[in-house]
């Protein structure tokens, strides 16, 4: 598995997820993070996604992008963050690169202005793509265990 070096490269990828997100949140307009000086720094793109392709563009990008960091802005972790977690993995990248952020429960679902929710979308993804650059390289492990 890829190890971050000195240089981070984070890829950040925006789920439309149809009327759930998109409805409410401007995602194109978070795409525009990326033309703003201030808010380039280790940001290697961001790509609007649909969830069936978007693991295998995630994958592709890991490799031409050469990403070490991955941001997915989409619903609940609880969902698919395993899921995305895999196509990490899958790019020969350490799974644990990467940070969900959940604008569809957080944002979409319980803003009604779409100006406000696509800023806050904003914030969300600024924080996240912040937060990721920090993550250090985890392994899964085992450890025996005394059931007395």
């Amino acid at each position: 598995m890829l190890k971050a070096n000195g240089d981070i490269r984070i890829g950040v990828y925006v789920c439309h997820c149809g009327t759930n997100i998109a409805a409410v949140v401007d995602v194109k307009a978070l795409s525009a993070l990326r033309r703003h000086p201030s808010e380039r720094s280790g940001l290697a793109g961001i790509q609007v996604l649909v969830f069936r392709s978007g693991q295998d563009m995630i994958k592709q990008d890991i490799l031409d992008l050469k990403l070490n960091r991955v941001v997915v802005a989409s619903c609940s972790p609880h969902l698919h963050e395993q899921t995305f977690r895999n196509a990490l993995a899958s790019g020969d990248l350490n799974p644990f690169f990467l940070q969900m952020v959940n604008i569809r429960e957080q944002d979409s679902w319980v803003t009604e202005d779409k100006q406000a929710a696509t800023q806050k979308a904003k914030d969300l993804v600024r924080a996240a793509a912040r937060r990721v650059a920090f993550n250090e390289s985890l392994e899964r492990g085992q450890i025996p265990i005394n059931r007395r």
